[in-house]
Formats: structure tokens, sequence, C-alpha cells
């Protein structure tokens, strides 16, 4: 059963200077190999899987390799990078801008040059930078820009500040767990209570906090001002993406806790491989529990909410 029409939230460009700079750093997103990436390449696995647009960005580790004028730098010749494609093939292409993290400042201005000139679909933040979570107050000024302008936030799971274990690169285990540590340190720190005009989409169907959102209204009695059923109705404002999550455990539950609406597809190309993005499309397809309009949220509509762009096309 194909879907033409798909938009695709989660999916990954890897520009050639940002390659280089990754490779003369040293990094990696958490220890997984970095893969080969070109334009060509990804609108034809869309054409192959149904993916009518793909929603762009920068995967771990991010623009900030430890200087804050370099991480400038890289940023905005990512996101000009990004802007290109997008102008060429706006059918097939938008993009989440990069910012600067943890260097606030920059990020602000990044944020205003990507909306304003770049026309960017949102911007993409890490899980956390150097061990600081979203929910610090230091990205307060960062939080009230973007949802004064009613930004589409895209977070993407880094390395956590811990050892890795070996043989499991932060990609297989640790994402997932950072994902739902940012969110729930968001939630409790006020961040979606304050900020109601954005919109913040949690890659991998939120890590486990579809699975775990009640125990995390015990958060209550250690942070005065908050209630449990405050903070799960915050945990609800978060949207989600279906990236890796489609599986037969971890799809009900991302049906169950999601607010209606805010469930888009994801592919996670090209960190994913393909082989496993069939499997896991295959999955979606044949899922018996969606109800009415449902699947066609997922692949589309979700996204046309939005991205109000993608709904005119």
């Amino acid at each position: 059963m194909a879907y033409p029409s798909r938009i695709d939230v989660h999916q990954h460009l890897i520009p050639p200077a940002y390659r280089e700079a990754m490779d003369r750093h040293g990094e990696t997103a958490g220890g997984w190999p970095t893969p080969a990436w070109d334009a060509e390449s990804a609108i034809a696995m869309m054409d192959r899987r149904s993916i009518a647009t793909g929603i762009l960005s920068i995967s771990s580790p991010g623009t900030h390799f430890g200087d804050d004028a370099e991480a400038r730098a890289i940023t905005r010749d990512v996101n000009e990078y990004s802007a290109e494609l997008t102008k060429d093939r706006p059918d097939r292409f938008g993009f989440f801008a990069s910012l600067p993290l943890p260097d606030v400042e920059g990020a602000i201005a990044e944020t205003s040059y990507a909306l304003d000139e770049l026309h960017a679909d949102g911007v993409v933040l890490l899980s956390n930078y150097y061990g600081r979570y979203l929910g610090h107050k230091e990205f307060d000024p960062l939080w009230a820009e973007l949802d004064a302008r009613a930004a589409v936030v895209f977070i993407h799971p880094t390395a956590p500040p811990m050892p890795m274990l070996a043989g499991m690169p932060s990609p297989l285990l640790d994402f997932p767990f950072d994902t739902t540590r940012t969110a729930v340190h968001m939630t409790l720190n006020g961040v979606l209570s304050r900020h109601t005009r954005m919109k913040v989409i949690l890659s991998h169907a939120g890590g486990f906090l579809p699975y775990s959102a009640w125990r995390f209204t015990g958060g209550a009695q250690f942070n005065p001002g908050t209630k449990p059923m405050g903070i799960l109705t915050d945990l609800q404002r978060f949207h989600f993406d279906t990236a890796l999550s489609t599986t037969p455990s971890a799809l009900p539950s991302l049906l169950a806790f999601a607010a209606p609406g805010h469930i888009c597809y994801g592919s996670d190309f090209p960190f994913a491989p393909e082989g496993s993005g069939d499997l896991l499309d295959s999955f979606l397809e044949s899922y018996e529990g969606f109800g009415p309009g449902q699947l066609d949220a997922i692949n589309r509509s979700s996204a046309e909410a939005l991205f109000p762009r993608l709904a005119a096309a």
C-alpha cells in the first residue's frame, strides 16, 4: 500500500563542508558511523518510500565543536546550504535550521536570520549541550524568541554526559533516554507551560516518554509550582515522529498517549538503513489499531498543520 504524499519530518542531511568539520574534530553521531548522503540519493529514497517532502536537519553532534565563533560559521554554512536545496526543490525538501548552542546570543541571531531570510520551516535543537538540558534557565531567552515566532522546534537526541558502553553506541541505547530526559526537564522547568505558541516535535516517538508519562507526574513533589495533572497536560503538548518507532510494541504506546494530530511520519534517513526503513514502513502500513483518519494524519495531515506551506502544495 503506497502513500505518495508522506511528509517526513525526521530526515537528515550531511553537507560536504559539515562532514569535513566533523572529520576534522573527530566527531560522530554518538559513535555511529557517518553515512554517505547526497540530495539525489535522498530523493530516490523518498520516491521508493512514497515520501513527497522531507524536512531536513543536521543530526548529532550538531554544529558546535567547542568554539563559539567556529560554531556560528559552521551553522550559517549548513543553513544556507539547506536553504538552497529547499529553494531549488520546495516540493521535495524543507529544513530545520541549526543553531550554535550553547551560544544563546548566537542562537537567537541565527534564529532570526534562518526564519526571516532563509525561510526555514523551523529549528532543530539537540537534547543536551555539554550536559545542559533544554529546561536550563540559560536557554530561557531562546525559548521566548521561538515562542514569540510560533516556531516549530524539532528536538533530536545526542549523546548524554556519561561514558558510552562498549558495543552500545549512543543511537542504539542512549538517544531514546536522552530525548526523554530533556522533554521531562523542559516540562518540570515550565518551558511548555510558559511557551504555548511554539510547537515542539520529539524524535523517535519521544523515547520512552509515552510509555512512562504517568510516572513523570511524580515530579510535582520535587518541583514547587507544578501539579501532577499539569505535568501530564504539558507532556501531551509535545508532537512526536515515528522514526524507528512503528514496531508492534512501540506504536500502541505512542498512539495511546499522543494528542490527536500530534504524530508525524519520520524516516531517520540516511542514519537508519533503508532495509530497516522498509520494515518499519510495513509495520506502520499493516497496523490494525488505527482509528478513522489516524494513518492519514501520521503520513501527512499532522505535518500540514505544522507546515502550512506544504498544505497548499
